[in-house]
C-alpha cells in the first residue's frame, strides 16, 4: 500500500485539498462533471475549509454526496451535514455560491435508504459510480459507518443501509459495493490513536471493516502521528 505521509494535520489537509482540486479539474475537463462523496469526523474538516476557499474548482459542476450520516435532527452538532454547512456551504465561502448540487442523506425521512439510493442512481449511473470517495479510518478499524461486528458490514445487495446503534446513534451509510465501485478513494488518517488500526489496515487484515473491499484505486494520506512503528516518518 502506497502511503503519502504529511508532517502534521495541517499539511495533511492541504495535500488532501490539493488532491481533490486536481481530480475535480480532470473530471470536469473529461466528463463535464465531478462527483464527490465526503465523510464526517474531525480529520476532513480542515480539508473542507481549505476547499471552500478554492477558486480553482468550477463548483457549479460538482455534485456533492455524503458517505455516511448520523440519524439526528437537522442542524444537530452530531450531523456530518452540520460540518458541511460550516465549511463548503458557509455563506461567505468561495464554494457556496455555485455549489448548488449538494445531496445530503435524508436521515429523517420515512425511507432514507430507498430515497438516497434513488438519488445516487439518478445522478451517478446505474449502478452508481462516484468519481472520488473520501474515507477515514476509526481507531477500531471502521470506515464510513461500517463498524466491527455490525451486520451492515456484510451487506452487498444495496449501496445504502442503516446501521445498528453506534456511540448512541443509528447511521445511514454507503456500503461495500459502492465504496469499492468508486473511480478513486482518498483515505485521510490522522492522530496517534490510529496507529493500531493503521497497522492492521496496512497489513490488509480482514478483521477490520476498512479492509473488506478492494483498495486498488485508493490513495492513502496520513500524518506522522498515525504511522505505526517501522514506517518512515517525514
Amino acid at each position: 500500500m502506497n502511503i503519502a505521509v504529511a508532517k502534521n494535520k495541517d499539511e495533511l489537509a492541504r495535500a488532501a485539498a490539493d488532491f481533490i482540486v486536481e481530480r475535480a479539474y480532470a473530471a470536469i475537463a473529461d466528463r463535464g462533471l465531478f462527483t464527490l462523496a465526503v465523510s464526517g469526523g474531525s480529520t476532513p474538516r480542515k480539508m473542507l475549509e481549505l476547499l471552500s476557499e478554492s477558486d480553482a474548482v468550477d463548483w457549479s459542476k460538482v455534485h456533492l454526496f455524503q458517505v455516511d450520516e448520523r440519524v439526528a435532527p437537522d442542524g444537530h452538532e452530531d450531523r456530518n451535514a452540520t460540518m458541511l454547512d460550516q465549511t463548503l456551504m458557509r455563506p461567505d465561502s468561495k464554494s457556496a455560491g455555485s455549489l448548488t448540487k449538494v445531496f445530503l442523506m435524508p436521515v429523517n425521512s420515512e425511507n432514507p435508504v430507498a430515497e438516497y439510493d434513488t438519488t445516487l442512481n439518478s445522478l451517478c449511473g446505474s449502478p452508481p459510480t462516484i468519481d472520488l470517495i473520501q474515507l477515514g479510518l476509526g481507531d477500531d478499524g471502521h470506515t464510513a459507518s461500517l463498524v466491527p461486528g455490525d451486520p451492515v458490514c456484510e451487506v452487498t445487495d444495496t449501496d445504502i443501509a442503516l446501521t445498528s446503534q453506534y456511540k448512541g446513534r443509528v447511521r445511514l451509510t454507503m456500503t461495500r459495493p459502492i465504496l469499492e465501485r468508486g473511480r478513486e478513494q482518498l483515505w485521510l488518517i490522522a492522530g496517534a490513536n490510529k496507529q493500531d488500526a493503521m497497522k492492521l489496515f496496512c497489513n490488509g487484515e480482514k478483521t477490520i471493516p476498512a479492509n473488506l473491499f478492494d483498495h486498488s484505486t485508493a490513495t492513502v494520506m496520513c500524518d506522522n502521528a498515525a504511522l505505526p512503528d517501522g514506517h518512515p516518518k517525514k
